[in-house]
């Protein structure tokens, strides 16, 4: 520990502790080396009695080692229904977020858990069951940010040892001897026996990992390079080149490389989109990858809005998402898609600023009758970024001008006007 984390010798820490074996024995070995360090325990609530002995033999724990124990009681299955996670999911998401506002309220420079290298191959067994690629084979981090783990180079039986050695008692949680967990079902199937086959597999294990982090290092380093090159980076997302990506070979895997960050997993759908047709897009939960003729784009995936801007009658009104310039004129000059010239007699309510919806429909001018305007856009051509870029002038709930496309023919100027308003949009979009 002194050697690996030094910052540990000088700074004050937490230490995450369970009760079981492994933190328990991290625990004892910190106070034996002199380290300045308090406890934290989560009680998820979920073995009953159980888990309320656990934090007491914790906060006991705190009292003989002569520190302060930070107790933190979840209700963990009403989490896991709210937000429709997995219990194990809900418990990682609660102590970590806790943890992190210990940090914050200054209780310790770092956060010290007692992972060692068993968790390291049951972690690397469940992220090689599921499509993680070479970040999840590298398994759990010795830093990840404030996070430290020093007991990664040890095995459980080392553990068990030194325990029994210096008479070291823990509490045994008996949710860990079934098989209702994947990883219970990697402790207790799998592992035993990889160790039964080789007896030094957890030692070639983590020397494996060792080459793997390596690996991933050089990885990190060319895609760095490649990212540079590709990425084309924007206010509203991401632009890969689609001739740049198409030369890269094997392109699944710089797929997976580039995409992955953003939270995509469908590398199958991912493969049909990079040689289908424009305008298709696959969705992660929180970006969209869209395909144009030249590029993907990736884009985040922004909530739907129902905000309507007011557009007031200044010269520039103010609070808009993009710049207007409003003047009354005396007849109509200059045109262009980015003009709008209506009658302003016509606009009987006030004028407000916002973003389609389905359902919209507007009577075009030079057309016969309404149409829906997600039928216009598909007749324009736009793709679904484009139509997620226009934007609508109303008047009340009518449509008055798709900004840059087209007008509405219920305000345009006729020999009956007595009054032009004209509208200009001064930082116009390019819809081709």
């Amino acid at each position: 520990m002194e050697t690996q984390f030094p910052e540990l010798l000088e700074a004050h820490f937490l230490l995450a502790c369970s009760g079981g074996l492994d933190s328990v024995v991290l625990a004892h070995l910190c106070h034996s080396l002199g380290l300045s360090f308090d406890l934290a325990h989560c009680n998820f609530s979920l073995r009953g009695t159980d888990s309320d002995q656990d934090a007491n033999f914790v906060s006991e724990l705190a009292n003989e080692l002569g520190i302060k124990c930070f107790l933190k009681t979840f209700n963990t299955e009403e989490y896991a229904s709210k937000y429709k996670a997995s219990i194990q999911e809900s418990a990682r998401a609660l102590r970590y977020r806790w943890f992190h506002e210990l940090l914050d309220e200054g209780k310790g420079a770092y956060l010290v858990t007692a992972h060692h290298a068993d968790d390291d191959l049951e972690t690397f067994l469940i992220n090689l069951s599921r499509v993680t690629g070479l970040e999840g084979l590298c398994g759990i981090p010795r830093r990840n940010g404030p996070i430290l783990r020093p007991l990664l180079p040890f095995s459980r039986e080392a553990l068990e040892a030194y325990a029994k050695d210096h008479a070291i008692r823990w509490r045994e949680d008996r949710s860990n001897a079934g098989l209702d967990y994947l990883r219970n079902r990697f402790r207790h199937l799998a592992v035993p026996g990889l160790k039964q086959a080789d007896p030094d597999f957890l030692s070639q294990f983590s020397k494996s990992l060792e080459f793997l982090r390596g690996n991933r290092e050089m990885l990190a380093n060319h895609m760095a390079r490649v990212r540079a090159s590709l990425l084309d980076h924007s206010a509203d997302g991401i632009r890969i080149s689609l001739d740049k990506l198409l030369a890269l070979n094997p392109l699944e895997a710089y797929l997976h490389a580039l995409l992955q960050e953003y939270g995509f997993r469908d590398w199958a759908a991912i493969s049909r989109l990079v040689t289908g047709p424009s305008g298709k897009a696959v969705f992660s939960a929180s970006h969209r990858l869209l395909k144009t003729p030249e590029a993907l784009l990736v884009l985040p995936l922004r909530e739907e809005s129902a905000t309507e801007y007011p557009v007031g009658d200044g010269l520039h009104p103010e609070g808009l998402p993009i710049h207007l310039r409003m003047e009354t004129v005396s007849r109509m000059g200059e045109t262009s898609p980015a003009i709008l010239y209506t009658d302003k007699e016509t606009l009987k309510q006030g004028l407000t600023l916002r973003k389609w919806k389905k359902g919209d429909y507007f009577y075009p001018l030079g057309m016969q009758g309404r149409k829906k305007v997600a039928k216009f856009f598909r007749d324009s051509h736009l793709d679904r970024r484009q139509r997620e870029s226009a934007w609508l002038l109303c008047s009340g709930p009518d449509i008055v001008w798709i900004l840059g496309l087209r007008a509405d023919a219920r305000f345009r100027v006729t020999d009956q006007t007595s009054e032009i308003l004209k509208i200009t949009w001064e930082d116009p979009i390019t819809y081709s």
